[in-house]
């Protein structure tokens, strides 16, 4: 699967209802050694900033998930960790220089009608119009497969 296809696949599971994080993972799917469903269960908790609660954008959140299944790792965990966090760190800069944040409360400030709580936001053309969601989305694959060199 090169890049256009994996963003496809993001793009259109997000538009199927999918949160950020779910619909940048599962477009690794191929690449991750697991099922698209064990994907989707083990990021769904990321969504809305963590849980809604507008914290980590959940596409970035992804870094951390892909990167933990795509990596190779030790016996070290010292070194492991070491690895994870320095590319984690990187790849959070260029999705913060890109966007300019990292926080899905500060990306999201500027969207009307915003709603609080745990209950998602019903998707209609206008939930699409009005977030940049789509686009962090994409952003967040297109990073991860330039860092990683996953076509």
């Amino acid at each position: 699967m090169n890049k256009s296809e994996r963003k496809k696949k993001a793009y259109d599971l997000f538009k199927c209802g999918y949160n950020c994080c779910q619909s940048v993972v599962v477009a690794f799917e191929d690449v991750l050694g697991l099922d698209a469903q064990t994907l989707k269960n083990i990021s769904v908790g990321f969504g809305g900033g963590f849980g809604r609660t507008r914290n980590l954008c959940g596409a970035v959140s992804a870094f951390a998930i892909v990167a933990g299944l795509y990596m190779p790792h030790s016996d070290d965990p010292k070194s492991d960790k070491a690895d994870i966090y320095k590319n984690l760190q990187n790849m959070v800069a260029i999705f913060k220089e890109r966007n300019g944040s990292d926080n899905c409360g500060e990306l999201l400030k500027n969207i009307k009608n915003l709603t609080d709580g745990y209950e998602p936001q019903e998707r209609d053309e206008d939930y699409y119009k009005m977030r940049p969601c789509i686009k962090l989305v994409l952003d967040s694959v297109d990073i991860i497969c330039d860092y990683f060199a996953i076509n």
